[in-house]
């Protein structure tokens, strides 16, 4: 089987895995308040590229961590991840109709229940991570998995870059400004889905998590850059969310500021340098390695 072939297998089996995850810890949608719970379903299984939970799972190996240690984190990430769309398609801030190639969720129900869905969501994952059976990690591992993820979905993190973001519609932003934007509201969920992955191990190397942490920070700007470049060229049918949304609010971006070539040369650079940190880790990061060339490859 070839590298290639062997990385759609682990992207198969990945986001087979953590939908079956999901799936057992989401509410039945038949138990009241059915709304809540039909939304929540709606919202967080059944599309997606899932490369946050991948990302949990491919740090795992390549720390030779037993899979079942694994699949609580990557849900907890996900569901953070889902709440950050829904919230983010509101009228208030990205007012989209579109999400993964159906309705987003304040249209498919309503703006309230979108919301009310978000939070709980939210909830959702922190509880799972404070769970005694967490992967039967010590009570200070599950504690650092807390904190991590508190951080990064905060106003230090995912919610901080939002609101760069919707301050910055209609403005000239530097790159530096703009790569301090999405280090944020991208960013730091990815690194966290690393973080994540290498505490799940409970015996990674000070040197392992630092090279692991500059990989994750090198492909979470990467996959904005290239978000931004899709924007610019991709299909609203393939992206499964409406094409040159930005330059119609008006927003920074890369292309935008720097042209679209160049933002392909920045995305590339950093996806080499992301790959330059796994010389230490042997085949078992394979999965990671694959996962930055498909950041800056993928056509949605």
């Amino acid at each position: 089987m070839t590298n290639d072939q062997q990385f759609i297998e682990f992207l198969k089996f990945s986001q087979h895995r953590i939908e079956n995850v999901l799936d057992e810890f989401l509410t039945p949608a038949k138990r009241p308040p059915q709304k809540l719970h039909e939304a929540m379903r709606y919202v967080a299984l059944g599309q997606g590229k899932r490369i946050r939970p991948m990302l949990v799972y491919a740090t795992g190996q390549a720390l030779n961590t037993p899979l079942e240690k694994l699949n609580i984190p990557a849900c907890a990430i996900e569901l953070i991840h889902a709440y950050s769309l829904v919230h983010d398609d509101l009228p208030a801030m990205d007012d989209d109709d579109l999400r993964r190639g159906r309705p987003t969720c304040h249209i498919k129900f309503d703006q309230a229940t979108a919301i009310l869905a978000g939070d709980a969501l939210q909830t959702l994952a922190f509880q799972l991570l404070s769970r005694q059976k967490n992967g039967d990690f010590s009570a200070q591992t599950r504690l650092t998995m807390i904190e991590e993820l508190a951080i990064a979905s905060g106003s230090k993190g995912m919610c901080g870059g939002q609101a760069i973001d919707l301050d910055s519609t209609g403005k000239t932003l530097d790159i530096v400004e703009l790569e301090n934007m999405h280090i944020h509201k991208t960013g730091a969920l990815i690194r966290a889905s690393v973080k994540l992955g290498a505490l799940a191990s409970e015996s990674a190397t000070e040197e392992q998590f630092k090279r692991l942490d500059h990989y994750a920070k090198c492909i979470g700007l990467a996959f904005q850059i290239h978000d931004d470049i899709l924007d610019v060229e991709g299909e609203t049918g393939t992206l499964g969310k409406t094409k040159g949304k930005d330059a119609a609010q008006n927003k920074p971006t890369y292309p935008g500021i720097i042209g679209l070539d160049a933002a392909r040369e920045k995305a590339d650079l950093l996806i080499q340098d992301a790959l330059q940190q796994l010389d230490i880790f042997d085949l078992s990061a394979d999965p990671l390695r694959g996962l930055a060339e498909y950041i800056v490859n993928r056509k949605h």
